[in-house]
């Protein structure tokens, strides 16, 4: 039970309550000076100290150590009398022993001060939240090392105010180092000072890609795939937008709402303003818009290119869908009171007023519900094997309703390929550009611009194993220390959780 004490002597053990005291000594043999390091024997006197250790069975344990004060036996020695101690066991000025503070360090290390405060009353090892922060600030930190492939990343102290950047080993996770604000200028004053980086993976942030080449001039830069697809994705999502006048004609025919009335009255006015020779500025003063509400109208070469189809969610009627159609195709007078207990007799739990909603809305006589922009586009970005065979059939007929959705479904197969690294992605890169070039995709013109001029990078990410995933791994945990702190500490407390995760 007490084995942790084994390099003292115990002279009696007692129950106290809720607490279990513990007598103990020093053995008593000869001890080395401090400051010169002979041996004495010889004692002035003692001293007592009350330390608390591991609990046992659920109860505080209370020792009390009684230490020799020593006498020196050279008589020029600095140091003429001293305090032994026990070392491995106690530490100097400490309240508790050092199996004691490792277990709490533990605590501390995952919960900080408030929580460690609550949980520590539970393990009858009481402490207060500002102790439980400057145990957690006393635990060393691991050796800075420089890797031979870093991470970086940045993340939000407080969004759109305050940053920081984290660095890790990319091909370990191990936390390397956090550093405040996200300036080129910090990375590269960091890179210069830990001189020994040969690779570096980022994202594809222009000003940390300007720092490396600044302080390593031949470290190779590596794009991070995640984020090449990432950027992908949106500017897949705004072609979809932008070509809805086509393949929305696939869905069931529906009346014009008041978002699309408005919008063709909208495009008209910017329009008749243009062809005036109205400036963009004026035209968003006399309309009362917002100025890039109006340079989106004045890019559009037809109004029904801003159409959107609406967006519906899955009801409790979609199940009797077959039955309301036949029902209102053999009599188009039906009451829909009527259609309300016949699918209530066949399992409905719904209300009158969404069967109502439903029906008005045009849905009972719909093939399926209106495919919405977002979910096109996730068909479009989706492994052809991992799709169900309605969603196959589906993503087959909104295609052939729009040839540019077309060669975008088949430019973005081909860039997928890409994403797993291999030798020669570099060529086929530049034959993908060159596709994109050919094509009538102008926000994808965009996204192969970006790949342009950060090509050497993005070559690299296309023919490398390396990638930045557990950068992004330490993020998602800060995050969760983030939450747990909720924003009420400094950023050397926040620095010194993250490197010892």
């Amino acid at each position: 039970m007490f084995s942790g004490l084994s390099a003292l002597v115990v002279e009696d053990v007692t129950e106290e309550g809720r607490a279990i005291r513990v007598t103990v000594r020093t053995q008593g043999g000869p001890v080395s000076c401090p400051a010169c390091g002979a041996l004495t024997a010889k004692v002035h006197g003692f001293h007592q100290r009350t330390v608390a250790d591991v609990p046992v069975d659920g109860r505080r344990v209370v020792v009390f150590v009684r230490l020799r004060r020593l006498v020196c036996s050279v008589l020029d020695c600095r140091r003429q009398t001293f305090r032994e101690q026990v070392p491995g066991l106690l530490e100097r000025y400490q309240r508790r022993t050092n199996r004691l503070t490792d277990q709490l360090g533990m605590v501390v290390k995952e919960l900080a001060g408030r929580a460690s405060a609550r949980l520590t009353c539970a393990l009858a090892a009481r402490m207060s939240r500002s102790t439980a922060l400057r145990l957690l600030m006393r635990l060393p930190l691991p050796p800075l090392r420089v890797p031979r492939v870093l991470g970086v990343d940045d993340f939000a102290l407080k969004r759109r105010h305050r940053y920081a950047i984290v660095l890790t080993d990319a091909e370990t996770g191990e936390r390397i180092d956090v550093l405040p604000g996200r300036s080129a200028d910090t990375l590269e004053r960091w890179l210069r000072e830990h001189p020994g980086v040969k690779i570096v993976c980022r994202d594809g942030s222009g000003p940390y890609g300007e720092a490396v080449r600044r302080a390593l001039p031949g470290a190779v830069q590596v794009s991070d795939r995640w984020h090449l697809w990432k950027n992908l994705c949106d500017k897949t999502l705004a072609e979809v937008r932008s070509h809805s006048a086509c393949w929305v004609t696939a869905n069931p025919p529906r009346p014009a709402g008041m978002r699309e009335l408005t919008t063709h009255e909208r495009w008209h006015q910017v329009h008749d303003l243009l062809g005036k020779g109205v400036g963009l500025l004026e035209c968003a003063r006399r309309l009362n818009l917002a100025l890039n509400t109006v340079k989106r109208y004045a890019r559009t070469r037809e109004p029904e290119v801003l159409r959107r189809a609406p967006r519906y969610r899955p009801t409790l009627v979609d199940p009797y869908r077959d039955h309301l159609r036949v029902r209102r195709a053999a009599d188009p007078a039906v009451p829909v009171l009527q259609l309300f207990r016949e699918i209530q007799e066949q399992g409905y739990t719904g209300s009158l007023n969404l069967l109502y909603r439903y029906i008005t809305q045009g849905r009972a006589e719909g093939d399926r519900p209106v495919t919405t922009p977002r979910r096109f586009t996730r068909l479009l970005l989706t492994r052809p094997d991992n799709l169900r065979t309605k969603d196959t059939e589906l993503l087959r007929e909104l295609l052939a309703a729009c040839p540019e959705i077309t060669e975008l479904s088949q430019l973005i197969r081909a860039f997928a390929q890409l994403l797993t690294p291999a030798e020669g992605n570099d060529t086929r890169l530049t034959e993908w550009i060159a596709a994109v070039r050919a094509c009538d995709l102008p926000h994808l013109h965009g996204f192969a611009g970006g790949l342009e001029l950060d090509r050497a990078a993005v070559n690299a990410g296309l023919t490398l194993p390396h990638h930045n995933g557990r950068t992004e791994g330490v993020n998602t945990r800060t995050k969760r220390i983030m939450r747990q702190m909720h924003g009420r500490a400094g950023f050397a407390l926040l620095r010194h959780r993250i490197l010892l995760q």
